[in-house]
C-alpha cells in the first residue's frame, strides 16, 4: 500500500459498532501538545472506546487519554491504526480520521504552515 492510499483508507466497521481505520500521520511534528490535545477531546466527545496503535507496535493505547497520546510520541510519518467500539463508533472514527487528514487543523488555528 503506498502512502497516499494509507492516507485515505476508508474505516471498515461491522454492525456491533465496531470499526478501524489506518492513516499517515502528515503533520510537521507529529502529535505534540496541542495536536495531542486537539485529538483527545475530539475522542472524548464520542460515548464509544477509542484506542490507537502506533506503527504497528501491537499496543493499543487510550486513544481519549493526553497521558498515552503524548508519551507515544508520534512523529510525522507513524502509521495510527484507530479502532472504536460501541456507540457512534462509526461517526467517531471518520471524525478522528478527518483530523489526522487536515494536520488536526493546525494550520487553521495558529497560522502554521506544518
Amino acid at each position: 500500500m503506498d502512502n497516499r492510499s494509507r492516507q485515505q483508507a476508508p474505516a471498515a466497521g461491522d454492525a456491533q459498532g465496531y470499526c478501524q481505520t489506518e492513516i499517515e500521520v502528515t503533520h510537521g511534528f507529529g502529535l505534540h501538545a496541542r495536536p495531542s490535545v486537539t485529538f483527545t477531546r475530539l475522542a472524548k466527545s464520542f460515548p464509544c472506546t477509542v484506542e490507537i496503535e502506533v506503527n504497528g507496535s501491537q499496543v493499543w493505547l487510550n486513544g481519549k487519554s493526553i497521558v498515552k497520546i503524548m508519551g507515544a510520541r508520534i512523529r510525522r510519518g507513524s502509521i495510527l491504526k484507530i479502532r472504536t467500539r460501541g456507540l457512534r463508533a462509526a461517526e467517531a472514527i471518520h471524525a478522528l480520521q478527518a483530523l489526522v487528514e487536515r494536520d488536526f487543523d493546525e494550520e487553521k488555528k495558529h497560522g502554521r504552515s506544518a
